[in-house]
């Protein structure tokens, strides 16, 4: 986090509601929050979950039962030779049971080799809700698999990806980054035409859809650019800052 943007960001937040969205857990957020420093709210993993940063407390969480989750898998197995699974799951907590929170089957891990990940069987790794469901294949890329993906399962699940090269994510029908901004909004009693959003990757255009202005990176994905009512700078020159620096 550049030293202007956590700059511009805690001016922002001196009076104005900043929340922070974003296809990562809440594990992932106090590092971020730490940049900044700023906590606040956190509509975290594609929207399924609200996380307050500043009580170290997930308000709430939209999650997939077990049996959605086997027979997704089940059907992807069948239909695409070649898959592996992981699950994202919602605690009270950023830390709580983190061994419990990421589980992959082995394989999945070669996106994020870091500790976070647990490596388990299918009796495990489907055995309790989730809120994120991921795929991985070990010869089709991102946007070739989220096709495939969404041609087997159909609407039944919601469909994005977060990173280039990454896994698809699935979540609830209905789960997605706009869903879980609209709630905070409500929450604080903020209209969508007051809203102004940032983004660069798929899983970011239901959020720029919603918003009263949306903004894209520079380097943002081709459909994030297609949607944004404006196109900032890169994030690595302070894109977010430059606009924010207009009222504040």
């Amino acid at each position: 986090m550049s030293e202007r943007t956590a700059r511009t960001v805690r001016a922002v937040a001196n009076d104005t509601p900043f929340v922070l969205v974003t296809g990562r857990p809440p594990r992932w957020v106090p590092q971020i929050v730490d940049g900044l420093g700023v906590a606040g709210l956190a509509v975290c993993s594609n929207g399924a979950v609200v996380y307050d940063a500043a009580a170290d407390k997930v308000l709430r969480s939209s999650e997939m039962e077990p049996v959605r989750l086997r027979d997704a898998a089940r059907e992807l197995r069948d239909a695409l030779p070649g898959c592996t699974f992981a699950v994202e799951r919602s605690t009270r907590r950023a830390r709580d049971d983190v061994a419990e929170q990421f589980l992959a089957e082995a394989g999945f891990h070669r996106v994020w080799p870091n500790r976070d990940i647990r490596v388990v069987d299918d009796g495990e790794l489907f055995g309790r809700p989730a809120v994120k469901l991921m795929v991985l294949h070990e010869d089709r890329l991102d946007i070739d698999l989220a096709s495939a993906v969404e041609e087997v399962l159909g609407a039944g699940l919601h469909l994005t990806c977060s990173m280039m090269g990454g896994p698809v994510e699935l979540s609830l029908q209905g789960v997605d980054k706009a869903s879980g901004l609209a709630s905070v909004a409500d929450d604080i009693g903020v209209g969508r035409h007051e809203v102004i959003g940032f983004g660069d990757m798929p899983n970011d255009i239901p959020m720029l859809d919603w918003v009263g202005h949306a903004v894209a990176m520079r380097n943002a994905h081709p459909g994030v650019l297609e949607v944004a009512d404006e196109v900032t700078t890169c994030n690595s020159q302070d894109g977010v800052a430059q606009v924010l620096e207009r009222w504040w």
